[in-house]
């Protein structure tokens, strides 16, 4: 979780200070409005992680999933690197 979060909050060298901090902010607003807690957020990951993994294999450690507000909506905008496809048995 901590990795995750990291990731989220992380430096960045070629943000400025001022980007990083309204970055935290928006994240921070989105997250309240949702009623949404970190724990919660990682807890999805894991979710979507597992589901993903059935059907296919993944890069693990560079998949990202954030929340994004455009306007009045918030959406969950998830990026997962696929090795590959897995076989399932024909129905």
């Amino acid at each position: 979780m901590l990795e995750f979060l990291q990731r989220i909050f992380g430096k960045d060298s070629l943000k400025s200070s001022k980007s990083v901090a309204q970055e935290r902010l928006r994240l921070v607003l989105m997250h309240d409005r949702l009623d949404l807690s970190p724990q919660v957020l990682e807890e999805l990951r894991c979710d979507l992680m597992d589901v993903i993994k059935d059907y296919m294999e993944i890069d693990e450690n560079k998949m990202e999933i954030n929340l994004e507000q455009d306007n009045k909506c918030v959406a969950l905008v998830a990026n997962i690197p696929v090795v590959k496809m897995k076989r399932l048995p024909s129905h």
